[in-house]
């Protein structure tokens, strides 16, 4: 028996390690996609000054995903939480919050999607998407 304790404990820390890890990317995403959507509000900024063009669009595309990556290393990161010996209220939680995000998910990305596809429409997405 002290064997199979020994088990479950280690998968235990095992599970903690990796929640801890998806959060930090998920963390990281954020972060990430502020400081280069920033970048980008500059440059786009001073190509407004010459060319006309508003980067308004051009910056919620690019955070836009990253905010959706993030959501999906969250989303992993709670289902990890709840894999080792689940009570009833941590399933519904769960649920509950799988649900939300992966609406939200689901309409961020038909919103980047439009946008995307107007932005193409209008010739003016150049690389600074990439």
């Amino acid at each position: 028996m002290e064997w199979m304790e020994l088990v479950e404990t280690s998968l235990g820390y095992l599970v903690a390690i990796a929640q801890l890890c998806l959060e930090s990317v998920s963390l990281f995403c954020v972060v990430i996609g502020f400081l280069r959507s920033a970048k980008l509000a500059v440059k786009l900024t001073k190509q407004k000054q010459a060319h006309g063009i508003s980067p308004f669009n051009y910056i919620r595309l690019r955070f836009g995903m990253w905010l959706a990556l993030a959501l999906e290393f969250q989303l992993g990161a709670d289902i990890l939480g709840t894999t080792l010996d689940p009570s009833t209220e941590e399933l519904a939680k769960l649920a509950v919050i799988a649900l939300i995000r992966t609406f939200l998910n689901y309409f961020l990305g038909k919103e980047l999607e439009k946008e995307l596809e107007m932005e193409k429409m209008r010739g003016n997405l150049g690389e600074e998407i990439s």
